[in-house]
């Protein structure tokens, strides 16, 4: 059925050592990003990027969480964007920028639910499970906390965003393609119960029956779910232009099916697509492919 989208841009490379990622909207865009959404037969109305601090402005701050101020601030304005959005019958498209902007978006997307008292899902497809705090990080890199701080952990100006936390419960929240954690994540997601499925369980068990799992658990009684997209969720091989890649991703096609069985079940209700780093990329295929899956979670079939 056709959908009102409503793109919103997030410039922001603060929480990120490599830079580079702040040009990841503009990527996608060039990429055809609206006209190939608005050719699926949805309305499509991007309103541009919420404005974004750059590193040269300001000092780094605390070394354990560094720029952590100026991405709160950004993330606050970014959670009333997407706030907005759902309250105007929009679903919010995010364009990253580094995946600590998904405080701010998942923020959003709760506390409008929140108004009507339902709680939502989330999906969260990366290499990483970015559930590392101040005290844990070995590098204070914010890109690498903001699900800790969806789950009411690690930076006191993410996680108490909208004044609450958590936004969401951990048993709704599930990690799919994770390949690279810190000893400090694996203990919190055995300590909070989040649901794991890592490359391991895709190669034994096939991407079809992890994701029928996956969207059970994150639809399992919430009003919806967040899709967290991290390009570096694929193999560097088909999407080389990535923050922090790693090898073992999933496949192309394997990245396809996760996003057409998350739009047959009809549950997204926000979407976010994060990490590219044209810099790095080769001839904008990474961005290519992000327009791609946006698709495929949109609606798109091969027939």
């Amino acid at each position: 059925m056709p959908q009102k989208i409503r793109i919103i841009g997030v410039p922001m490379d603060l929480g990120a050592s490599r830079r580079g990622v702040d040009m990841g909207p503009s990527a996608l865009r060039v990429a055809g990003l609206q006209s190939r959404i608005k050719h699926l037969g949805h309305h499509v109305e991007d309103i541009g990027n919420i404005i974004v601090k750059q590193p040269e402005e300001m000092p780094v701050g605390e070394k354990r969480s560094k720029y952590v101020d100026e991405i709160a601030d950004a993330c606050k304005t970014l959670g009333h964007a997407v706030q907005k959005s759902l309250e105007e019958g929009y679903l919010p498209l995010v364009l990253g920028g580094d995946h600590s902007i998904a405080a701010g978006s998942t923020s959003g997307v709760a506390a409008h639910f929140r108004k009507e008292k339902k709680q939502i899902g989330c999906i969260w497809l990366d290499a990483h499970s970015d559930m590392n705090t101040p005290e844990s990080s070995p590098s204070g890199n914010v890109h690498g906390m903001p699900l800790a701080a969806i789950l009411g952990y690690g930076v006191p100006e993410l996680h108490d965003l909208f004044g609450y936390k958590p936004k969401i419960e951990p048993q709704n929240v599930v990690l799919v393609g994770v390949r690279d954690l810190d000893s400090h994540e694996k203990k919190l997601i055995k300590k909070l119960g989040v649901k794991t499925f890592t490359m391991r369980d895709i190669d034994e068990r096939g991407m079809r029956e992890v994701m029928a799992d996956a969207l059970k658990f994150a639809m399992d009684d919430t009003a919806g779910v967040c899709v967290s997209l991290d390009m570096d969720f694929l193999d560097p091989s088909d999407a080389p232009g990535v923050g922090t890649p790693v090898r073992g991703g999933v496949t192309y096609r394997e990245a396809h099916l996760a996003m057409e069985m998350i739009a047959d079940s009809e549950a997204m209700v926000a979407m976010e697509i994060v990490e590219i780093n044209p810099i790095i990329d080769e001839h904008n295929r990474t961005a290519l492919l992000g327009v791609e899956l946006v698709l495929s979670g949109l609606g798109k079939k091969i027939l």
